[in-house]
């Protein structure tokens, strides 16, 4: 209830010129700037094409996983991927057929990965999974689940060219990392070596 001279949410004071009426108005304009900054926050942590965390968003959610796994003494394993050939798709089909592919790609992580890991797209073809409580996994089997939910999505989307990956791992260790960052920055500098 509106009291007036009694301070109101976000300091606002009700003013005894204005009506019940005005004042229920102020508060719904209050509570829709609230909404919009809320939305611009998550917008600022979400990449629009995907609706997978950015680089940003990812980095915050996964060193919140990072750090619970750690205070629990439980191992994280980070994976790197990249879409193969994007360049090659955008420049034989166009920008609209390389967007359907990156939108693809976050699906099929989505499918295959659980609700507790963190994914995120770091940009352009770069996608990354933290899977919280694992320790090394079988590279082969995660590729062999991805190419298995690619290949069903490659048959039922009418898709110009079949979609494929590159693969980099790398197990979290407290002694050498602190921050996720730092767990991008070694599986990146690692799968670049690999990739030369």
């Amino acid at each position: 209830m509106l009291i007036p001279g009694k301070p109101v949410k976000n300091g606002v004071r009700a003013d005894p010129l204005r009506s019940p009426q005005q004042e229920r108005e102020l508060l719904r304009d209050l509570a829709r700037k609230a909404e919009q900054e809320l939305t611009g926050v998550q917008m600022a942590s979400m990449d629009e094409l995907t609706l997978l965390p950015n680089r940003h968003g990812f980095t915050v959610l996964a060193q919140q996983g990072l750090d619970a796994c750690q205070q629990l003494d439980k191992p994280t394993t980070l994976l790197l991927f990249k879409l193969d050939d994007l360049k090659h798709i955008n420049y034989l089909y166009g920008r609209a057929e390389g967007d359907r592919a990156l939108k693809t790609f976050a699906d099929v992580l989505r499918i295959a990965f659980r609700e507790s890991d963190v994914i995120g797209r770091l940009g352009s073809d770069k996608f990354v999974a933290l899977l919280l409580g694992s320790s090394v996994v079988d590279i082969a089997a995660i590729r062999a689940r991805l190419e298995e939910i690619l290949a069903e999505r490659n048959a039922t989307v009418h898709r110009r060219s079949d979609l494929h990956f590159s693969l980099g791992q790398i197990e979290y260790d407290p002694q050498l990392h602190q921050r996720v960052d730092e767990l991008l920055s070694v599986v990146d500098e690692r799968y670049a070596l690999k990739n030369r």
